[in-house]
């Protein structure tokens, strides 16, 4: 089918391109975990009806016209052939019925963001640029409590009510970005993983941390989060080397 036949006949067409190019990043990236992890992305105003992954495809796979297109309100979505991993629908069908301020959420088991999660103190500190980013911009779940079903869901969309807290820091279990464009929560995830990545290398030397005072630190966030357009272009450059790749993640 002709990518101009898919945009007839398939709703939020740009959306869908945004995420499946951000899926095929992640996996690029090795921040995926096979068949598991998910994104997702609010397509209505009041963000409770959401495009998603489907059930346990791999992230090199997905195209646009894979993404599910689920409603947070629905009690029935578990049922059916083409029902969502129930605990992608229990994590993210919770954010999306809990928090309108959140469009976009991505989820990841990340390797350095999963070693910060696994940390007594997972607190990341500001020590460069990119730690900065998150300074004061996180919450930390202390209490998790298994795979992510409905109650388990429930719970850590509590803990993402402050629109400020754009990032969840999962104890136990790896990292929750969120946003309101695929293209600020990728750069948001690539970022967090880099800045985790920089702590624990840090930490693995044994050395004392040159930590940033509070007020650099949040000077630093506030700049970064100004800046113009780098989540933008960030992902028009990845999308653009896609399709100079001719990959079929925008069919």
């Amino acid at each position: 089918m002709s990518i101009a036949k898919l945009q007839t006949n398939i709703d939020h067409w740009p959306e869908r391109v945004d995420l499946a190019a951000a899926f095929r990043w992640t996996e690029r990236l090795n921040l995926h975990e096979g068949v598991a992890n998910h994104f997702s992305l609010a397509v209505n105003d009041d963000g409770t009806q959401f495009l998603m992954n489907p059930n346990q495809m791999h992230f090199s796979r997905i195209r646009a016209s894979d993404l599910l297109f689920l409603d947070a309100n629905d009690p029935g979505t578990l049922e059916g052939p083409n029902a969502p991993d129930p605990t992608a629908w229990g994590l993210h069908g919770s954010i999306h019925r809990r928090c309108p301020h959140v469009r976009c959420a991505m989820h990841v088991h990340s390797i350095h963001a999963t070693v910060l999660a696994s940390l007594a103190d997972s607190n990341m500190p500001p020590i460069d640029q990119n730690t900065a980013t998150f300074y004061n911009r996180y919450v930390i779940d202390e209490e998790f409590g298994g795979l992510a079903f409905e109650e388990e869901g429930e719970r850590c969309a509590t803990l993402l009510s402050d629109p400020k807290k754009k990032t969840m820091i999962m104890g136990n279990h790896g990292v929750m970005i969120t946003g309101t464009t695929v293209a600020e929560t990728f750069n948001r995830l690539y970022y967090f993983e880099r800045a985790a990545e920089t702590y624990i290398r840090a930490l693995q030397t044994g050395q004392p941390l040159r930590i940033l005072s509070d007020e650099v630190a949040e000077k630093t966030a506030r700049e970064l989060e100004e800046y113009p357009e780098q989540d933008t272009r960030h992902l028009a450059e990845l999308k653009a080397i896609l399709d100079e790749e001719s990959s079929n993640y925008a069919t």
